[in-house]
């Protein structure tokens, strides 16, 4: 299928570059072209079709990230992607929140726009990698980003398991956790599900491969 493109960009050299790069690439066409925030709710309050829309934040009559939650709010079918010169975290939070599934630098290679447009109009959510990080740890507060083993399980879970590989029977978890005893039994035939594994001492190796158990 042909994914349908709209541009909204106030700046008319690089709207007419990207409207050319995607013009040439197969199975993606523009459709339409906006130079405001005014012009693109005109636009694509009628009828265009449009199955992505990549945006400029800075508009000369209003935000970027404005209109994606106006424009969201009255065509949820749209898959926005971020075009734009800004890298900052507010910019890319504030983005994600209106409901952007893509955001990229206008310095982005041809290669890494094509596959954005692609990505986010099948319904994936795609950042540039240096953006990517910067979200990341603006997330994250600054902290190095933690593996947690075993995240299929709930955090209750997890802590079930954890007592379970310190070798604790389920009576002294029940006390430990102030659950009742069925609860523990239920949390331990939960994991052993979700772990597919047959019995207890199994989870149990399980587990401490996992660095669970331990102090």
């Amino acid at each position: 299928m042909t994914v349908r493109a709209v541009l909204v960009d106030d700046h008319p050299v690089f709207r007419i570059g990207m409207a050319a790069l995607l013009d040439s690439l197969p199975g993606i066409r523009v459709t339409g072209q906006a130079a405001s925030a005014a012009e693109a709710r005109t636009l694509l309050g009628g009828s265009v079709e449009a199955d992505v829309v990549l945006m400029d934040l800075d508009l000369g009559d209003g935000s970027g990230v404005d209109l994606t939650r106006d424009l969201l709010r009255d065509r949820p079918g749209l898959a926005v992607l971020v075009v734009t010169m800004h890298e900052d975290d507010d910019a890319v939070v504030a983005s994600v929140r209106a409901g952007a599934r893509g955001y990229l630098v206008k310095s982005a290679p041809p290669d890494a726009v094509e596959r954005a447009v692609r990505a986010v109009a099948a319904g994936e959510m795609i950042l540039s990698p240096a953006v990517a990080q910067r979200a990341m740890s603006y997330v994250l507060g600054g902290r190095a980003a933690t593996r947690v083993p075993f995240p299929q399980l709930t955090d209750r879970e997890r802590e079930v398991l954890h007592l379970v590989a310190a070798g604790l029977d389920n009576a002294v978890i029940s006390k430990r956790l102030s659950l009742s005893p069925k609860t523990v039994r239920n949390h331990v035939a939960n994991v052993l599900t979700k772990l597919a594994v047959p019995d207890r001492s199994a989870a149990i190796v399980r587990a401490r491969e996992e660095g669970l158990g331990g102090a």
